[in-house]
């Protein structure tokens, strides 16, 4: 069961037991769509799909350092593989 799904359909919900059901704060039973969840969209997936794909936060202090000394080459590499994790990975 999709209890992230659940919740955000069925706010009502404060207990998920995969075996026992769906419950609300007084203990009854809560009937759900079992297809309305499935067919559930995270709203914030891409901003996990995005942190595992950007570049390191060292990268970005190295490429700072250099470009206090002038050079921007490594901030822009920093700064274009951000924007393609970005296009990779858009706001939904």
């Amino acid at each position: 069961m999709n209890h992230e799904a659940i919740y955000a359909i069925y706010p009502q919900v404060v207990t998920i037991d995969d075996t026992a059901g769906v419950f609300d704060a007084n203990g009854n039973k809560v009937t759900i769509d079992l297809a309305a969840v499935n067919a559930w969209v995270d709203p914030n997936a891409y901003k996990y799909k995005r942190e595992r794909e950007y570049p390191p936060l060292t990268d970005l202090a190295d490429a700072l350092y250099h470009q206090s000394k002038g050079d921007e080459t490594k901030l822009t590499a920093y700064l274009a593989k951000c924007e393609a994790v970005k296009q990779k990975y858009p706001k939904e």
